[in-house]
């Protein structure tokens, strides 16, 4: 190659080198700028909140020796209340009116909850409503040329797309403090324990104490969930990379509910579902461990009255594929109440259709009432109707007719009898027992003379148990 020739060889890599690294700067620079433009657009909107709870000390710790001696060395009267501070961050979805989401554990249980905003100024919210189980809030503040954000669409949100998180960590110090991550899955469930309906996004954007409430945006600025929950080892409560935000889809159900009632309007379909596991997959012949699997069926239900039984894996709500318990629970709950909805199950290897209406959720009471028949209640056992599940969980044979015991209390009635978990009932007293319903009736019928006498068949063999309902 001549002379000439290598000088121009060399020259466009020169050229093409310089020309990338340009690009290369210009998309960095327009990534840059477009974060920036973000967080000047949504800082006015993110609030902190500050909340104050006044302790009782009248009926606590009277008398201690502790404070013994502090009143006798320091001659000081006994302290009757103190004042309990706390921090969180908040949204601001309607300026209009003043309203804020947040989360419910930031205001629980609050004397006064004061908003504070971007220019320092602050205000005195009050509570429009709760709702524990999503762990949201929604308070209102009076005050004029509030700035507010766009709700987002969280079910097009994508895992490994970019994200933004807005709150305060830590102290009020440390207010509107931006961080940006990708989201890391969809759809996280049982992370928090207790009776919350979840559905988190997970993401990598440094979430710490402080941030509970604040903004989570797209790329676009708009609201795609509210900052929860951290993983935490126990130790360190600081970011570990893994922190956990509401949807804004289940946000604006809430929060829509809670202007409008004051509470959370749910529909449920009157099931009792668990995961299900590999075993449990083989066991009743699928091909993956999507779907929830129907533990009991509440009697008078809404699945009970169109035919679901126990056994049964839902697989489709709606025309929409279930990946597991907490997606089914989530999608029935916002959805309408005294509607029907088609659902698809799998039942003994084989896909079965059903419409089910949906009725507005009971309260927990009635919830806890309605699941607890009254032989459990009297009994101190559970009985379920035999089925494919429950045939192979228990191994029961083909022919094996009755009902099967679930559960067992130890101290109660069934306990003290014998009965074990397995125990197929084949009849009270004398008549024969084919369902739950009717094993039910019978021991209305038999129970008033103070003792009952089951048949049961375990291991092949047969035999009566008495049981003791006056002790």
């Amino acid at each position: 190659m001549s002379t000439m020739k290598r000088f121009f060889v060399f020259s466009y890599l020169i050229l093409s080198s310089i020309t990338f690294t340009l690009a290369q700067n210009a998309i960095l620079k327009q990534f840059s700028d477009q974060f920036a433009d973000i967080a000047e657009k949504v800082n006015p909107a993110v609030v902190t909140i500050l909340t104050e709870k006044k302790i009782d000390l009248s009926q606590s710790n009277r008398n201690s020796p502790q404070e013994d001696l502090f009143r006798f060395y320091f001659n000081q009267p006994r302290q009757r209340e103190y004042k309990s501070s706390a921090i969180g961050s908040g949204v601001i979805l309607d300026a209009k009116n003043g309203y804020i989401i947040t989360n419910n554990h930031v205001v629980e249980d609050a004397d006064e909850i004061t908003v504070r905003l971007l220019d320092k100024s602050e205000y005195e919210a009050s509570v429009i409503g709760k709702d524990p189980k999503s762990d949201l809030a929604v308070i209102k503040i009076k005050a004029k040329n509030l700035s507010d954000i766009d709700l987002g669409d969280s079910d097009l949100l994508r895992v490994g797309e970019w994200v933004i998180a807005v709150g305060s960590p830590f102290s009020s110090n440390l207010s509107h403090t931006v961080t940006a991550g990708i989201v890391s899955a969809k759809g996280r469930g049982n992370i928090i324990q207790g009776d919350i309906y979840e559905d988190f996004i997970q993401t990598d954007a440094a979430i710490n104490p402080g941030n509970s409430g604040g903004a989570l945006l797209n790329s676009s600025g708009d609201l795609i969930g509210i900052n929860t929950a951290i993983y935490s080892n126990g130790y360190d409560r600081g970011n570990q990379g893994v922190g956990f935000a509401i949807p804004s889809n289940m946000v604006k159900k809430v929060m829509s509910d809670l202007i409008s009632y004051g509470k959370v309007l749910r529909s449920y379909i009157g099931v009792q579902i668990q995961p299900i596991n590999d075993s449990a997959a083989k066991a009743l012949g699928l091909k993956s461990s999507m779907g929830a699997l129907v533990a009991s069926v509440i009697n008078d239900g809404p699945a009970d009255k169109a035919g679901i039984e126990t056994g049964d894996v839902i697989i489709e709500f709606d025309g929409m594929t279930i990946k597991g318990v907490d997606h089914l629970r989530n999608n029935v709950s916002i959805s309408k109440p005294d509607t029907y909805y088609n659902l698809t199950v799998i039942r003994n290897s084989r896909k079965k259709s059903f419409k089910v209406k949906l009725e507005k959720m009971p309260s927990d009471d009635q919830l806890v009432e309605s699941n607890q028949t009254e032989n459990v209640n009297e009994l101190g056992m559970e009985v379920g109707d035999i089925n494919s599940f429950n045939r192979r969980e228990f191994n029961l044979d083909a022919e094996d007719d009755g009902i099967v015991v679930t559960k067992v209390l130890i101290d109660g009635p069934a306990g003290e009898a014998g009965i074990q978990t397995g125990d197929l009932i084949t009849r009270v007293g004398s008549r024969r027992c084919r369902s739950v319903k009717q094993f039910d009736a019978l021991v209305k019928n038999t129970k008033r003379r103070g003792m009952l006498m089951l048949h049961i068949k375990r291991d092949g063999n047969a035999q009566y148990v008495t049981l003791d309902l006056k002790k």
